[in-house]
């Protein structure tokens, strides 16, 4: 069993990547920086490190995207699971080289790229699995698809974030649609509301809220059981396509569940998309 995970030098992230790791023969960590992923790898159990590969990858850059699917398909013959971990909320508008909103490129549309141009290493698994780290932030989602990017609209840093959190769930519920004939069970998940430097960047009302809420929140322990528990335990064929919360089937918002929204999210995908798939 192989798996792949954006976003394991950090948070849930890291832990995630620490607890799944026993479980597998291989362990691709797909970061941008170096040093953190080495550090990562030498916090494993001596006879556990040597299952551990570095792939740098920047969801910001997604030339590096193609060129970490490139790498991964060089190094092993499949992937059984792929969690999309990586993300963050960023206070200030900032526009990637590839000239997409920060948010959205790391959050979403890195993703997005890199499971597509992977989908044929994952069907090659007799068991594959996508994992999707969302939020119960996607509840606060107003899409505008006429400007993802925030070139007409002024940006707000949290309707951002909760924008792409609501991907993450109908990315994975078109993953279900589309390849679960072919094998592929795609998950999204709200980790809890967990103690890390996850809003770092935020900035407003939104960082007062987490300096405010500090005491009540969860260790990223905590917060990765869910990601822990879809990674190394088979999920009934009935749950393909859902939402976990606590290790659980939990709702959604009505947008989440939108056939028609998850048509235009894959359709503008693609499109911006479309120089690199």
């Amino acid at each position: 069993m192989i798996l792949a995970i954006t976003g394991p030098t950090s948070g849930i992230g890291a832990i995630t990547f620490q607890k799944l790791t026993p479980h597998f023969e291989k362990v691709l960590l797909l970061a941008r920086n170096p040093k953190k992923a080495q550090e990562m790898i030498d916090s494993l159990p001596k006879e556990q490190q040597a299952k551990a590969i570095y792939i740098h990858t920047d969801l910001a850059s997604l030339d590096t995207v193609v060129d970490a699917v490139n790498t991964i398909q060089n190094k092993v013959s499949h992937i059984d699971v792929l969690i999309n971990n990586a993300g963050g909320i960023f206070h200030e508008k900032t526009m990637t080289k590839d000239d997409f909103e920060l948010s959205l490129s790391a959050n979403h549309l890195g993703h997005f790229l890199l499971t597509n141009k992977l989908m044929p290493w994952l069907l090659k698994s007799s068991n594959p699995k996508v994992i999707n780290v969302s939020s119960e932030a996607h509840k606060a989602a107003k899409v505008n698809f006429d400007d993802l990017n925030y070139k007409k609209n002024s940006y707000s840093a949290f309707n951002a974030y909760a924008n792409v959190k609501l991907f993450n769930i109908l990315f994975s519920k078109s993953l279900a649609e589309r390849y679960g004939e072919q094998g592929l069970q795609a998950f999204s998940l709200h980790p809890g509301v967990v103690k890390t430097n996850f809003a770092s960047e935020a900035g407003g009302i939104f960082k007062l809220f987490w300096v405010l809420a500090k005491p009540f929140m969860i260790s990223a322990d905590q917060g990765a059981q869910t990601s822990i528990y879809l990674g190394k335990n088979k999920i009934p064929a009935a749950q393909n396509g859902s939402y976990f919360k606590k290790s659980k089937p939990a709702k959604t918002s009505s947008s989440a569940n939108s056939k028609s929204m998850r048509e235009k999210l894959w359709y503008n995908s693609e499109r911006m998309l479309e120089k690199w798939m």
